[in-house]
């Protein structure tokens, strides 16, 4: 019996309300992002390629519409986007810079138990987006007790 292949993350599409808005947020954040060349879909549509390959593809609810006309395109939704950065120290500067840009705060940084500095923010649709350090093993801890429901 052959094996197949496991799948490969290849992209992320984010569906956003305000393209400027949002180009502006993940610029800011680091990313180069480029809108589309065609005229009729640059207002519509951009994208970044990330390191490791996979795609960052931002798109309008019309402009998703175009290639998911069945679909239900909802900006802000649940779904978090964590970046990593260089340090620990480029948590709190880009926090900084973003929040300074006025930005939403969902977490301020904080060092997680997993051993990773992060903290996490909202694009201009509310979509949460996360900055996030290489984990360090020597920080790591047990993890708080789950919160109380209902």
């Amino acid at each position: 019996m052959e094996s197949a292949e496991s799948p490969l993350l290849s992209q992320i599409n984010l569906i956003v309300r305000e393209m400027d808005a949002s180009i502006a947020f993940y610029r800011r954040l680091g990313l180069d992002i480029r809108r589309a060349s065609a005229p009729d879909w640059a207002p519509h549509h951009a994208e970044a390629v990330l390191p490791g390959g996979v795609r960052l593809e931002i798109d309008t609810v019309a402009g998703a519409r175009r290639w998911n006309p069945g679909g239900r395109p909802t900006p802000g939704g649940g779904n978090l986007l964590f970046f990593r950065v260089r340090s620990r120290r480029a948590v709190d500067d880009l926090f900084a810079s973003l929040t300074g840009a006025g930005y939403r705060a969902q977490k301020e940084p904080e060092d997680g138990f997993w051993g990773a500095r992060y903290a996490i923010l909202e694009d201009p649709d509310g979509n949460p987006v996360g900055i996030m350090s290489p984990v360090d093993p020597a920080l790591r801890r047990p993890p708080p007790p789950a919160p109380p429901t209902g």
